[in-house]
């Protein structure tokens, strides 16, 4: 068995390898040739541990990230989210990896975003906002600097000092993209002015105002997952002329700002696409420069596990990891 560490997999995965391979991985979704159970949910005394596995049909690729929410676990000196990947050899049954799945997790929810930028976001798109600075926050900031050629990114938190942090962090970081990341002090402002917007919070309340937003915008919901959680404004999921979804099972049964749009007649189901739709048919994608685009993503476990499986097999050709 193969065990990869973050370190091991940041030597020589990139987030252009993540976002090519959550495009194939969400189209191979849309077509139907993947088994995608309910994940299973285990409450515990001191936490709570979900199983959730995918099996990838003709490639007969299968495995399971194994993810546990323990508040308490950081008075121990361990993560509160620990998670793993886990793949199995299609020729035997036989776990042949294990993939540190936290960092699995943050590279294709950033990968998943910045494959739907790159399909619905303007060519010349050159100012972004990127609302929340979390766990996901820095590989959702580097998918946005990877599709497009970015002068200047906003970057707002409800925790000033925390966000100021992070963008001068992120300077340091991702000085590499010459691209201006700054404290967002006025967001309407950087909202009015920007043509890609990603919020990633658990917010339970809308990040940002949708009045703001110009035609051409390009926006992604990526951190709210709950019925409860409503990060993007229901008059830009109203007047989006593209809707676009990671999975329809998934958003529609967990995602709040979209699910309460439809409960209120805003719109139907009908009028939203799965990414894999777009990577099947280009021509679904924005069709003009005043297009308002919008993607929603709550995961599944088909991108773990088609990504998992590819850093895999590109580890074994490297001879990167540890053996046991």
């Amino acid at each position: 068995m193969l065990i990869l560490t973050a370190k091991d997999i940041e030597q020589f995965y990139t987030m252009k390898d993540a976002i090519s391979a959550d495009k194939e991985a969400l189209k191979i979704y849309t077509q139907g040739n993947c088994d995608v159970p309910l994940r299973i949910n285990f409450d515990m005394q001191k936490g709570q541990c979900l199983f959730m596995p995918a099996h990838i049909q003709g490639s007969d690729i299968v495995g399971i990230k194994i993810v546990s929410v323990f508040p308490d676990n950081p008075k121990l000196g361990k993560p509160s989210v620990p998670a793993q990947v886990l793949m199995l050899d299609p020729q035997t049954g036989e776990v042949c990896a294990m993939l540190d799945g936290t960092f699995v997790t943050q590279l294709r929810t950033g990968a998943v975003q910045g494959a739907a930028t790159d399909l619905l976001a303007r060519k010349n798109a050159i100012r972004a906002v990127l609302i929340g600075t979390g766990g996901q926050a820095i590989s959702q900031l580097e998918a946005m600097l990877t599709v497009r050629s970015l002068t200047d990114v906003a970057i707002f938190d409800i925790d000033t000092q925390k966000a100021k942090q992070f963008a001068n962090d992120m300077k340091q970081r991702f000085a590499h993209f010459s691209t201006n990341l700054y404290f967002s002090q006025n967001l309407d402002e950087d909202i009015s002015q920007a043509d890609i917007i990603t919020s990633v919070t658990t917010s339970k309340v809308v990040t940002f105002n949708g009045d703001k937003v110009k035609p051409g915008t390009h926006i992604n919901g990526v951190g709210a997952y709950t019925p409860e959680m409503h990060e993007i404004p229901e008059n830009i999921v109203e007047k989006a002329n593209i809707r676009v979804l990671d999975t329809k099972a998934g958003v529609f049964a967990e995602a709040g700002d979209i699910i309460d749009p439809i409960q209120q007649k805003l719109v139907s189901k009908d009028d939203f696409f799965e990414l894999g739709d777009l990577v099947k048919a280009p021509a679904l994608c924005r069709q003009n420069d005043e297009q308002i685009t919008l993607f929603k993503t709550v995961g599944t476990a088909v991108l773990d596990v088609y990504i998992g499986y590819d850093i895999y097999l590109k580890a074994k050709e490297k001879g990167i990891g540890t053996y046991l």
